[in-house]
């Protein structure tokens, strides 16, 4: 039978073709998963090992340390030099540094320096030129840091470190010591960073220790503190010279290889297992070869009813059922082998030139590095395991029904029986059951989060359960109605096929027979249906879930956030609000003088910033907040219901008593705070409340009173604030507040805050999600495609003879090349519309259950990659006819009519 397969694959290669892309795309992304993984482990070892230089071994605070052994104990305890003398250690580096200011001719350099090393392999850095210090007051710089000082070798610059603080001793508790102040250092050398040790540095300084010690204010390097040890260790002498490090080290202190702390290290960062980001993307590849196995299964139900007569003629010489069976199944296997090897090496090729580009190392570990390419057996085996595996699993009811047909029977021109079956009924029965418990689980979710909120349960810790349990229900009932419509896609899925294309059949003769074509094969177009419902699902739940929550999450921004832009700072005046109004896509502005103070009212004390304004009116213009009825006049002020530092309720009576001074958050505001003539007298404010909220989170209470408080002189005017409101439909938001920004760049002293810069960055995250998201679900949708054209051209083949009588009767090549073109969108069109309406529910189900918990939940239609997915999946669906119609307008109808 091996002869006989191979000869039965040459054959029908053109119907395998497809079926094998399928493969190809699927276990790529496996394997390109399992690369970039390894990619990224790599990149984060060779960064987590960057501070040893050359070094072989490491000494560390081990898991029982405490907390203060953690950050370091002082050099002293280390015995650093009886280490140095043990023969086969050839090299001992502290790991000190200390943070430092390197300025010169006006210019100032935030760096860090670290100790020296007698031996230079130690360093974490190379000396790119002159020297390593010799001496006191000699210093190697950074490169880039003598850049921008412009200092080079030989140049004095000044360096001041910072406070530290003496580590404990047997004597007692260490002192706090205060850094020493500037002195001048000789630049001796200038230093690269290679491997980025020091890469949110800019590099590393060098210095020896005793000035290392004296840049953090202490009397000696034995008194600084030093989270660990660098060595290098003659491997020859490892276990004897190791032995004797040990009683030297502190208590809690070990010592291991360079080879066990990277792997210790990434084991922490991944969680003891794989890394999150490879099972994350493996998912997706997971279920990209899931819609892969829905196009295998069509190409051998296919495959088998064409071979029927040729399995009856093989059992008429003699073979048997399980050498048929076996047979095909052995076709799947070389089909899936092949295709698996070939995708591994498509995805081994891909990542071999994503690693050459410096921007996959800079997004592994944030410096610019190349990653590496590194093959490791799980980049092989486990996609081509995949890809077998699910190649033979989805030819298993294909094999099953060659088995079933007698010769007598298959010598017959017959297709493969769409009868019904115990199996099928069984199928759309459970399948059924399932559904209904899915939505019984969904609805039961919504009405227990409904409860969970009116109660204004917790949904951290001890009332974090409930919470959880709903979001388990909400997941299990998505579920449960997904694989439900899943198995009884081969009811419904064609029934909606069937009313679309009884719709579309008013078209014409074209459009009739493509309606026909598709109620031909129903289990075969809902299995390619289905592939398709299953990418577009996942990508408009994906899309949905996304535009609910940037849109839920702007309704929570303008509720807990009342104004968009708020501008402070001694800096401000009238010409930075002029700047700010003339900024395109600010609305309104109200600038506006301020003071700062307490109010007390029934023995509470708030800090509190009283703003001047001239009218509740001009307060609404720029303002997110209710104000009917509001009034601000004389000595009537409007004060907040809520205190913007605890979130509690301000229980204030008719009148309150502001009393001038620092309120707390004065220095946020203005040069002025606590100052003026009428600092510490109090005035009584009569107390009108609304709901407006955070205007400025550093303070209890901003209250807004009449201007002409501060024109009187009733109260000193301390600084001003600026708000403005800003229109989200006239400009790009992340653009508005650019310009804004931009606008204020020249005042000195000012700062720009707001919710604005919130909604952005929140809508940034989303945003990046879900392209990342969407692009990765892409390559299912691209494989469920590639089922729409192998459908086709699966159809075509069979319907040969039927094609050749339609062109003989008088059906024209455009005619049929178009009634092609129908089919391919009564099924891309009609299986994207569920897949959105179903993705969409799912969406809003989640929505709800994650998004409530923030404020009044949005549920929008997301028409824009709806409609996108939809366009898509038409043109592709096009696409994808093109090439069964070629094949089903070569034949002259004459010849199409011949016996094949």
């Amino acid at each position: 039978m091996w002869s006989v397969t191979l000869q039965l694959m040459k054959k029908s290669l053109r119907m395998l073709i497809p079926a094998g892309i399928a493969i190809v795309i699927g276990t790529a992304f496996i394997a390109s998963t399992f690369l970039f993984g390894n990619a990224m482990n790599n990149s984060l070892s060779s960064q987590l090992l960057a501070s040893f230089g050359q070094a072989n071994y490491t000494v560390a605070a081990n898991s029982n340390a405490s907390p203060e052994d953690q950050r370091g104990r002082a050099a002293a305890d280390f015995h650093l030099d009886a280490m140095r003398a043990i023969d086969g250690v050839d090299g001992v580096r502290a790991d000190a540094r200390a943070n430092i200011e390197a300025s010169k001719a006006g210019k100032h350099i935030s760096a860090v320096a670290i100790g020296g090393a007698n031996d230079a392999k130690l360093l974490p850095v190379t000396v790119s030129q002159g020297r390593q210090p010799k001496t006191s007051n000699e210093i190697v710089l950074p490169s880039g840091t003598a850049q921008q000082l412009g200092a080079g070798v030989g140049d004095a610059v000044e360096i001041s470190g910072q406070a530290s603080t003496v580590p404990d001793g047997p004597d007692g508790p260490g002192a706090s010591l205060s850094g020493e102040t500037a002195r001048h250092m000789q630049v001796v050398g200038l230093s690269d960073d290679p491997n980025g040790a020091f890469a949110y540095y800019g590099g590393a300084a060098i210095v020896n220790d005793a000035d290392l010690a004296a840049l953090q204010g202490l009397p000696s390097f034995d008194t600084v503190q030093v989270p660990g040890l660098y060595l290098d260790v003659n491997p020859a002498q490892a276990d004897a010279a190791l032995a004797r490090i040990r009683p030297l080290l502190p208590q809690n202190f070990t010592v291991q290889s360079r080879q066990a702390a990277s792997e210790t290290a990434l084991k922490q960062m991944n969680g003891g297992g794989m890394s999150p980001v490879t099972v994350f993307l493996m998912i997706f590849g997971v279920i990209a070869m899931l819609v892969a196995a829905l196009v295998i299964a069509n190409t051998f139900q296919v495959l088998v009813a064409q071979r029927r007569r040729t399995f009856a003629l093989l059992r008429t010489i003699g073979a048997k059922r399980g050498q048929i069976y076996r047979s095909v199944i052995l076709e799947a296997m070389l089909l899936g082998l092949v295709s698996s090897l070939i995708g591994i090496g498509a995805g081994i090729g891909i990542m071999a030139l994503a690693v050459r580009s410096d921007a996959l190392g800079k997004a592994l570990t944030g410096a610019s590095t190349h990653a590496s390419l590194v093959i490791t057996a799980p980049v092989i085996a486990v996609p081509l395991a995949f890809g077998v595996l699910m190649t033979v699993l989805a030819s298993l009811g294909s094999a099953r029904a060659s088995t079933k047909v007698t010769p007598l029977e298959a010598l017959r021109p017959m297709e493969l029986s769409e009868a019904a079956s115990t199996g099928y009924h069984l199928r759309t029965a459970s399948g059924a059951l399932i559904t209904v418990a899915g939505v019984a689980l969904a609805a039961f979710s919504v009405v227990r989060m409904h409860g969970y909120i009116s109660a204004g349960e917790p949904t951290q810790g001890s009332g974090a359960n409930g919470y959880s349990i709903i979001l388990l229900i909400a997941i299990a009932g998505c579920v449960a109605v997904f694989l439900g419509l899943a198995l009884t896609a081969a009811s419904w899925l064609p029934k909606l096929m069937k009313g679309a294309g009884t719709l579309v059949s008013w078209a014409g003769p074209s459009a009739k027979i493509a309606n026909a074509n598709v109620q031909k094969n129903p289990r075969r177009v809902a299995a390619t249906g289905l592939a398709l419902l299953i990418g577009v699902t996942l990508v408009s739940t994906i899309a949905t879930g996304a535009a609910s929550s940037k849109e839920t999450m702007n309704n929570a921004l303008n509720t807990r956030y009342s104004v968009d832009l708020v501008a402070t700072g001694y800096g401000l005046n009238q010409r930075s609000a002029s700047k700010i109004s003339a900024v395109r896509g600010i609305s309104h502005t109200l600038y506006a003088p301020v003071a700062t103070g307490i109010v007390e009212e029934s023995g509470h004390k708030y800090s509190t910033l009283l703003v001047g304004v001239a009218d509740a009116g001009k307060l609404q213009s720029v303002m997110h907040a209710n104000l009917g009825g509001v009034q601000i006049a004389g000595k009537r002020a409007l004060f907040p219901k809520y205190s913007a530092l605890s979130g509690k309720a301000m229980d204030l009576k008719d009148t309150a008593t502001f009393r001038a001074g620092d309120g707390g958050g004065a220095a946020h505001v203005g040069s002025e705070t606590g100052s003026g003539k009428n600092a510490g007298k109090a005035l009584s404010l009569s107390v009108d409340q609304s709901d407006f909220r955070q205007v400025s989170d550093n303070y209890d209470a901003v209250v807004f009173v009449d201007d002409t408080l501060f024109a009187s002189d009733t109260l000193t005017t301390q600084s001003h604030i600026l708000l403005a409101s800003v229109d989200p439909h006239a400009t790009n938001l992340v653009d508005t507040v650019q310009k804004a920004q931009a606008a204020l760049g020249s005042d000195s002293g000012v700062s720009l805050t707001g919710p604005i810069a919130k909604r952005i960055s929140w809508e940034g995250i989303v945003n990046t999600m879900m392209t990342l998201l969407i692009g990765l679900l892409a390559v299912a949708v691209l494989i469920a495609l590639i089922g729409v054209a192998n459908t086709l051209s699966l159809s075509v083949i069979e319907r040969t003879r039927e094609s050749a009588t339609l062109r003989a009767i008088g059906m024209t090549r455009s005619q049929l090349r178009r009634s092609l073109s129908v089919e391919a969108l009564l099924i891309a069109l009609v299986s994207g519309l569920a897949g959105i309406a179903l993705g969409t529910l799912f969406g809003w189900l989640g929505s709800y259950i994650v998004f409530s918990l923030y404020g009044d939940i949005a549920l929008p239609f997301d028409w824009k990659t709806n409609g996108i997915v939809l366009l898509v999946a038409a043109v592709a669906a096009l696409l994808a006819s093109v090439f069964p119609a070629r094949r089903a307008l070569k034949t002259a109808p004459v010849e199409a009519l011949a016996e094949a």
